[in-house]
C-alpha cells in the first residue's frame, strides 16, 4: 500500500470528520480565474455540503456565473497532527434558505435555543441565497495514521 492511501479515510471517516466540524475553506473562481477563498460555516444537508451566504456577496456572484467550488475541512496542529478533507464539486442553489440558514445558526452557536436563533436566520435569511455542493471527488488524509 502506497503512503497516499495509508493515510486516506475511508468514507465512513470522511463523514463523521465533516459532521464534527463546524468550518471550512470554501474556493470559488473570480471573473479573472483567479482563486477567491473564504472561510464560512456550513452544514450538511444529505451528507452533502450546504452554506448560505449573501446574495450580493462575491462567492454568490462567482457560483452563479461558474458553480465550480472546492471545499476544505481541516485540523491539526502538527504536521503528525494533521487531517483533512477536500471536496470538489458543483455549488447548486436550494430553494430551503431559512432551514439551511437554521442548520448553519445551530452550527455557528452550539447550544443556543432554537427561539433564539430562528429571529436571526430570518432577518438575514432575507438577503441570503443558499447552496449544497454536489461532490464529484473527494480527497482526504490522516496524518495520525503516519506515527
Amino acid at each position: 500500500m502506497n503512503q497516499r492511501a495509508r493515510i486516506a479515510m475511508s468514507p465512513d471517516e470522511v463523514a463523521a470528520f465533516l459532521a464534527g466540524s463546524r468550518k471550512l475553506q470554501l474556493a470559488t473562481i473570480n471573473p479573472d480565474g483567479t482563486p477567491h477563498l473564504v472561510t464560512m460555516f456550513y452544514a450538511l444537508v444529505d451528507g452533502r455540503i450546504g452554506f448560505w451566504t449573501y446574495g450580493k456577496a462575491q462567492k454568490a456572484r462567482n457560483i452563479e456565473r461558474d458553480p465550480r467550488v472546492s471545499c476544505l475541512v481541516e485540523a491539526g496542529e502538527d504536521y503528525d497532527e494533521l487531517r483533512g478533507v477536500l471536496v470538489y464539486g458543483v455549488a447548486k442553489r436550494v430553494g430551503a434558505t431559512l432551514d439551511l440558514g437554521m442548520e448553519v445558526a445551530r452550527r455557528m452557536t452550539p447550544g443556543v435555543p432554537d427561539e433564539l436563533l430562528r429571529p436571526y436566520v430570518e432577518q438575514t435569511g432575507r438577503k441570503r441565497v443558499a447552496y449544497v455542493v454536489e461532490p464529484t471527488k473527494v480527497v482526504s488524509w490522516d496524518h495520525r495514521r503516519l506515527t
